[in-house]
């Protein structure tokens, strides 16, 4: 029987930064707005907490099963690559977190007020059924989209759009086109952090067939890629707040995060191997949350 120490370590909690971090940024917007919920806070983060151990369970079971961990994979050991976990156990895990994920996700949609509106209602629980088969199909599975270089768009549309916007509209009830800047801003950085993973696989990926946008264009390239990433994320936080037409200095305040991310980007640019890209997927993760908090602050200063 599989230990807890090994679920935990299947979960990948150090990914969880990242994920609550869409959520913060919905939530500052939804702030901004004069109309930041509490209970819909908590209720959302326990759903992308469920969400995202859902998807590092299936990543771990989809990866070992089309051979991707077999192949020299660089980074944290897998626990069915390393025989912690069974296939049975981690399959049974899926159904049982895929029930909860649900479960929860139905319980937001009651605490946001949603099933007084019955197209709003079924509109979010279409979305969260397509997340939830999002997560499962990302690498397990028949012809997995994340195989195909499919899991960049996926990452922006889930922790950009669906995760900002979403969460502003489940406290508001409202939404704004607007909105699409800062919800692409972060969900670019996420796709970054997705990159970086993918370009340190790059090798063990191309072996298994898994043909990430690095294993698609070249390591090089996918450097270049990456850098495009991060700075179309500060364009957009700063196109938005432009938009607000508010001039306060507070406008500011994500640039504070800047710092970190130039240094990210010369470690990236000097890194020849996997060994010297597996640490920059934490410090981008990271990264990113700082540019949510300065980002949040900054609306709520103006």
């Amino acid at each position: 029987m599989a230990s807890f120490a090994s679920w935990i370590q299947a979960a990948r909690l150090r990914t969880l930064p990242l994920a609550f971090a869409s959520i913060c940024m919905g939530a500052f917007l939804a702030a901004e707005a004069g109309k930041f919920n509490p209970l819909v806070f908590a209720c959302t983060l326990l759903t992308t907490l469920l969400l995202q151990i859902l998807s590092n369970y299936a990543n771990d079971y989809g990866d070992f099963v089309n051979g991707a961990d077999l192949t020299g994979r660089q980074g944290p050991a897998r626990m069915l690559q390393s025989g912690a976990i069974s296939q049975h156990a981690m399959k049974k895990a899926l159904y049982l977190v895929s029930v909860l994920t649900f479960t929860s996700g139905i319980l937001l949609l009651y605490l946001s007020g949603l099933l007084e509106n019955i197209s709003a209602f079924g509109f979010f629980l279409a979305l969260g059924i397509a997340a939830i088969v999002a997560a499962l199909k990302y690498t397990a599975g028949s012809n997995p989209y994340g195989y195909m270089g499919l899991g960049d768009l996926s990452v922006l549309m889930f922790f950009g759009w669906t995760g900002v916007m979403g969460t502003f509209y489940l406290m508001t009830q409202s939404i704004s086109f607007v909105l699409f800047l800062p919800a692409t801003a972060f969900g670019l950085l996420a796709t970054g952090v997705l990159n970086v993973n993918n370009m340190r696989d790059i090798d063990s990926d191309q072996k298994a067939g898994k043909n990430t946008i690095p294993v698609r264009i070249g390591l090089k390239q996918a450097k270049s890629y990456h850098a495009l990433l991060i700075g179309c994320a500060f364009l957009m936080a700063a196109l938005y707040l432009l938009s607000t037409k508010n001039t306060h200095i507070g406008n500011a305040c994500f640039l504070l995060s800047l710092p970190l991310f130039l240094f990210h980007l010369q470690k990236v640019q000097q890194a020849n191997s996997p060994q010297q890209l597996d640490p920059l997927l934490k410090q981008l993760a990271l990264s990113s949350f700082v540019f949510v908090i300065t980002f949040g602050i900054g609306l709520l200063l103006a």
